[in-house]
């Protein structure tokens, strides 16, 4: 059983069938037990032949419970040298360890119960210390998380120098920016000048124009006026004479 991020944590889910299963199997046990110590005593065929369907029965859901918890050992086996990878810290691993064995161990009870009677074989429970680190050190358990903490403040500490170092490129070229838009603002500065002044040599020249024009309306409304008077002399003479 493999562990598949996108499907979900397969730990999780077996071990619920596991605990749904393993509490109906101990009431099938207290039952078998029952059955057991009834037939010792009154030795009817009735009650060998409830016997017998109780033991295959438990013997049935044993079976079935060891196959769920090698799935389960095997889910541990591929976490528990670097539980970080998938998201579980050292103490998740430890509980999940202790669950599987703490199961394992119970089942072997009810196996060891049930071969008494029946003189069956072992039906191969996984072995509850068969974890390469079953009940690991507190001091290797921190010392494994304390060099996960620090491989994590490495990576956080290289990812704050990009960060730096990015920050330290924006400012160069906001800086460039800066310097540019004050060369530029003393370029505007110097062409709003000039415009100024070219603004002033034509405004003078304007005037000047305007005052051309002026006085050349002064001086041929003159002409006109005397021209005027001229025909008007003239027209008098000509009445005075006819």
């Amino acid at each position: 059983m493999s562990f598949d991020e996108e499907s979900g944590d397969p730990f999780l889910e077996v071990q619920s069938d596991v605990r749904t299963l393993l509490a109906s199997t101990r009431t099938l046990f207290s039952s078998y037990l029952r059955i057991r110590s009834q037939s010792s005593r009154t030795s009817t065929t009735k009650s060998s032949s409830e016997l017998a369907e109780a033991g295959q029965e438990l013997t049935s859901n044993l079976e079935t419970l060891t196959s769920d918890l090698q799935d389960l050992l095997e889910s541990i086996r591929a976490i528990e040298d670097d539980p970080y990878r998938f998201g579980l810290d050292a103490g998740e691993v430890k509980r999940r360890q202790k669950f599987v064995q703490d199961v394992s161990r119970e089942l072997e009870s009810m196996r060891r119960e049930l071969n008494s009677s029946t003189n069956q074989s072992s039906i191969g429970l996984p072995d509850p210390d068969a974890f390469s680190t079953a009940e690991p050190e507190d001091d290797s358990y921190e010392q494994f998380e304390h060099q996960q903490q620090q491989t994590m403040m490495r990576e956080q500490d290289e990812q704050i120098d990009g960060v730096f170092q990015t920050v330290g490129v924006i400012r160069g070229q906001a800086e460039e920016m800066g310097r540019e838009l004050d060369e530029q603002g003393v370029m505007l500065d110097e062409v709003d000048t000039l415009a100024d002044r070219v603004g002033g040599k034509l405004e003078v020249g304007r005037r000047r124009i305007t005052e051309v024009i002026r006085r050349g309306e002064d001086k041929y409304s003159s002409c006109c006026i005397g021209g005027l008077i001229v025909v008007l002399i003239i027209l008098l003479v000509l009445v005075i004479i006819i």
